[in-house]
């Protein structure tokens, strides 16, 4: 058989197609991940004891309870057993935007709970907001 110079020379030269498939692939992941955006929550965590002890001596606090065995939810002293119970006691209570809230979670309730009451100081536009956390030894 007979072949052109023209083919043999296209034999010779290197294989393009794989190497652009790497840089497709390569280009299309920095695209993706040039356009994530970060969502962050700022958060105010005391550095000292001192910290700590200021909030005690602050104005009229209210004091929201989360557990985790039933009764979940607590105002103060007293618990609630239902989101609904606890949520037209808590209301009235939101009403002065000026209050302090301290969320008091007990370290094994769940998550829905916290994020379910984070969710409704915020549509509260409640702006004065401490999470007490406990540190361990």
């Amino acid at each position: 058989m007979i072949r052109s110079p023209l083919q043999i020379k296209l034999e010779a030269g290197l294989e393009l197609t794989p190497l652009i498939d790497i840089i497709f692939i390569v280009v299309v992941f920095l695209l993706l991940t040039a356009n994530h955006r970060l969502l962050s929550l700022p958060v105010d965590i005391p550095d000292t004891d001192q910290a700590t002890s200021e909030l005690e001596e602050g104005p009229q606090r209210l004091l929201i309870t989360l557990y985790q065995d039933s009764p979940h939810w607590g105002i103060g002293e007293q618990r609630y057993n239902h989101w609904q119970e606890f949520q037209s006691r808590l209301l009235p209570q939101l009403d002065d935007k000026n209050r302090p809230v301290t969320v008091a979670p007990d370290s094994r309730a769940s998550v829905e709970s916290l994020v379910k009451l984070l969710a409704l100081l915020n549509e509260r536009q409640m702006t004065d907001t401490q999470i007490l956390m406990e540190s361990k030894p």
